[in-house]
């Protein structure tokens, strides 16, 4: 064990945790979450990312960083009309199809016949109308979101993967400081959980539960593994998708939604600056894990602290935590030309919100994504 492999355990597991922990609480607001079940649903999150973190890295000697689902975060925040006990159902089904795409192979090559411009677009119409708040909070509260905007352009220069920490940080301390926030009283509940009984109900098992396993297979765990590749490493399919679709089914019984693969934050841990010799950067993930646990349990604090900013404030957060991965869906989007056309319809179906039936945008940006696409291959 070495200094580097903690300090770079420890930068990852507060970037991950700092960058969206904004859009997380948004979900949970979005399904009617009450402040309990919101701290069960970080506390459980938390610890299946740690349990599974420390699984994968200890019994295959890789460097595995689970994650939370960022854009399943931002699918379940841009939900209307379902209830959390239906939201868990559907987190529970998008943990088991992870789960039984490790174990059936098939399953695996269905997800694989999407085309990946249909599947950037379905994330980029989730994520879009998220980024496009952002300048509305900025007018409603410059003299707060301003600064916290230039912090966050002039760090991403140096460094990006710590730009949304520091433009974090700089908004506590001014919303605490200047924004006439409240630091919240001492005497918190301790971390627990609250199981959650799911509610079956097939449009949301449709609209949200099959969009949220598609985009966390296809913009959390396919990336992941090809991080773990591109560092020399072999990545682990089978095992990490039945772990984290296992956890995440379990996970979700007490509010968490998906566990997945990390990519940004899992290359922190995977270069040489955490150890020269890369058979033991495994190590990293299990001190990530331990890190991820300690903030599972100091959920109540973070929380309450965060819960005392201003609203504006938390939707800028969210706004600048989801450019980086706006760009990159953007980016696979648009990438070949024979599915460009596709991509757009599904973009804009996914981001005007419409919702048929029952059932929410992302699935119909998805079918109308597809359906464009079959008929100008049947043309061609």
């Amino acid at each position: 064990m070495r200094a580097s492999v903690i300090s770079s355990a420890l930068v990852a597991a507060l970037v991950g945790y700092g960058s969206t922990i904004a859009l997380v609480l948004s979900a949970a607001t979005a399904v009617g979450a009450s402040p309990t079940q919101t701290a069960s649903w970080v506390l459980a999150v938390c610890l299946a990312k740690a349990i599974g973190s420390a699984l994968l890295s200890i019994t295959t000697k890789v460097p595995v960083v689970l994650a939370w689902s960022t854009p399943g975060a931002a699918l379940i925040a841009a939900t209307q009309g379902v209830t959390l006990a239906e939201a868990v159902a559907a987190f529970v089904l998008a943990g088991l199809l992870i789960a039984l795409t490790g174990v059936i192979k098939p399953l695996g090559r269905a997800v694989a016949l999407i085309p990946d411009g249909v599947a950037a677009g379905m994330l980029a119409g989730v994520l879009l109308p998220f980024c496009l708040k952002g300048a509305g909070a900025a007018q409603a509260l410059p003299a707060l979101v301003l600064p916290m905007i230039a912090v966050f352009v002039l760090v991403r220069l140096k460094n990006p993967a710590l730009a949304v920490l520091a433009a974090l940080g700089l908004g506590l301390t001014l919303a605490f400081t200047l924004g006439g926030a409240a630091f919240p009283s001492l005497t918190l509940p301790a971390p627990n959980l609250t199981f959650i009984a799911p509610d079956l109900r097939l449009d949301v098992l449709l609209g949200l539960g099959l969009p949220l396993y598609l985009v966390t297979m296809a913009s959390q765990n396919l990336p992941g593994f090809a991080t773990l590749r591109a560092h020399g490493y072999a990545p682990p399919v089978q095992a990490g998708l039945v772990t984290t679709g296992l956890l995440s089914a379990i996970s979700g019984l007490f509010g968490a939604h998906t566990t997945s693969m990390a990519a940004i934050t899992a290359a922190i841990c995977m270069g040489p600056d955490t150890h020269p010799d890369a058979a033991q950067r495994w190590k990293a993930g299990v001190v990530y894990a331990g890190f991820w646990a300690a903030l599972g349990l100091f959920s109540p604090a973070i929380l309450a602290l965060l819960a005392a900013l201003p609203p504006a404030l938390m939707v800028a957060l969210v706004a600048l935590a989801l450019l980086g991965p706006l760009m990159g869906a953007l980016s696979g989007a648009f990438a070949a030309p024979d599915t460009r056309f596709a991509a757009t319809v599904t973009l804009v179906v996914t981001a005007s919100g419409v919702a048929a039936f029952g059932i929410g945008a992302a699935f119909w940006g998805l079918i109308a994504g597809l359906s464009v696409h079959a008929l100008e291959k049947a043309r061609r």
